[in-house]
């Protein structure tokens, strides 16, 4: 991957790449919404597609020379289809936010009630946050987990639902450690005559591995970026059924189906012309995913965060629920002292080649922007080859630096240790010193 041309044009940018290069090359990324693409997504995102502007969709644009973008467009949809078991697929979204508001505006009207798992527990920004879209233009019915085990009480689940009797019931994670009933879900959805999605944006790799129940099944929608564990660039699409079970009682003024409504609030509705470029880098990513190694990669995922898991509670590490069935664990620093230190903890790793991210934990005290827990997961340290006597030794590094957080030798130290373990596992062979 030559960067002649950017070097000479904008030595600030291109120095920036090469430092950022470095840094992910010489330590260790566990924030469970990161990882690496391949070389391949990578050049496909570079691509000429960067300057095609293509508003509409396949067969129907409102520009000319549209015949290689409709190409790569549909390769996009037809292999998300395959590789999730989707009836239909919208490809265009620009981020996962965009595709959870595009969903918002297909299935209701302002103001209309909602159920999602509050953000303390686990949940996303775009599930009913206040300060977001999705709580400031409709009404959000929070669930919650259970303050004893840390986990979802689904009987809990069906009678908030029962009683508030929600237009849209969504399952989702970002900082929940356990896996997701969907089925459990879309059924208490379909008995209060609600609208079922399922954001899987975290998890999507996992359940494309099998290492994870699918939703696609049951659910009316389902939403995922293309990021994280799905090794994708960053992005998302939308699937969806075709036919709506609650058209006449919902839409009765339009004759547009499930996946029309959806389609419509994409396109025209948020968004302008599509990024072909980065749905060329999907469909490539897509692709890589239908191959055998990516389930043994899935099930990897999972088996390096139990490791790690396991790893930090041995050495005295609270864990929220005691472990984790995913790619992500959360930590409780409140039974080590150090509630309401998480960003704290956060710099004194990041001082140490550790990347994690600040997290509130369930019913935290605590201030969002100095929170009680970190969050950490295993899906790029894995793109990287790493496995469960790496993840042993990364636990360790962490054990170490929260116990000495404010000794800057010790955390010096542990940098080396760290650069020593991950030089075995580059990620991008020679491009810090290409161009």
């Amino acid at each position: 991957m030559l960067m002649n041309a950017l070097r000479e044009t904008d030595p600030e940018i291109y120095d920036a790449i090469i430092r950022e290069v470095n840094r992910i090359e010489h330590g260790v990324e566990l924030i469970p919404s990161e990882n690496f693409v391949s070389r391949a997504v990578m050049q496909a995102m570079s691509s000429v597609f960067t300057n095609k502007y293509s508003e509409g969709y396949p067969g129907k644009r409102y520009y000319g020379g549209q015949e290689n973008v409709d190409d790569v467009e549909l390769l996009a949809i037809n292999r998300a289809k395959e590789l999730f078991g989707a009836e239909h697929v919208n490809v265009q979204p620009y981020s996962g936010s965009p595709a959870n508001h595009a969903v918002y505006m297909a299935l209701l009207e302002l103001g209309d009630k909602f159920m999602g798992m509050d953000l303390s527990c686990g949940g996303h920004l775009t599930h009913g946050s206040p300060v977001n879209f999705s709580g400031l233009h409709y009404k959000l019915v929070p669930y919650f987990v259970d303050k004893e085990t840390e986990m979802l009480d689904m009987d809990v689940v069906r009678k908030i639902a029962e009683t508030e009797k929600p237009k849209m019931i969504i399952s989702s994670l970002t900082a929940y450690p356990r896996k997701l009933p969907f089925k459990e879900f879309c059924d208490i959805a379909k008995d209060v005559d609600a609208y079922s999605v399922a954001d899987i944006s975290h998890i999507a790799g996992l359940i494309v591995g099998g290492v994870h129940e699918s939703p696609c099944e049951y659910t009316d929608v389902t939403t995922t970026t293309t990021h994280k564990s799905l090794r994708g660039p960053r992005g998302a699409i939308i699937m969806s059924k075709i036919e709506d079970q609650y058209h006449d009682l919902y839409h009765k003024d339009t004759k547009k189906n499930l996946a029309q409504l959806i389609d419509s609030a994409v396109f025209p509705g948020l968004q302008g012309g599509p990024h072909d470029h980065v749905i060329a880098a999907k469909a490539v990513a897509f692709k890589e995913a239908m191959k055998p190694e990516f389930k043994d990669y899935s099930k990897q995922i999972v088996k390096n965060a139990k490791v790690m898991a396991d790893e930090l509670m041995s050495l005295g590490i609270k864990l929220v629920t005691n472990g984790t069935d995913n790619h992500l664990m959360l930590i409780d620093l409140r039974p080590s002292g150090l509630g309401g230190k998480g960003k704290q903890l956060q710099n004194a790793l990041d001082k140490a080649g550790i990347t994690v991210n600040k997290n509130s934990v369930p019913y935290d005290d605590a201030s969002p922007f100095n929170p009680s827990g970190l969050r950490l997961g295993t899906p790029a340290v894995t793109s990287r080859g790493m496995k469960e006597s790496e993840m042993q030794h990364i636990a360790q590094s962490i054990a170490v630096v929260i116990k000495n957080y404010k000794d800057e030798s010790k955390l010096k130290e542990i940098k080396a240790e760290i650069s020593e373990l991950v030089s075995a596992y580059p990620i991008y062979p020679g491009l810090s010193v290409l161009g």
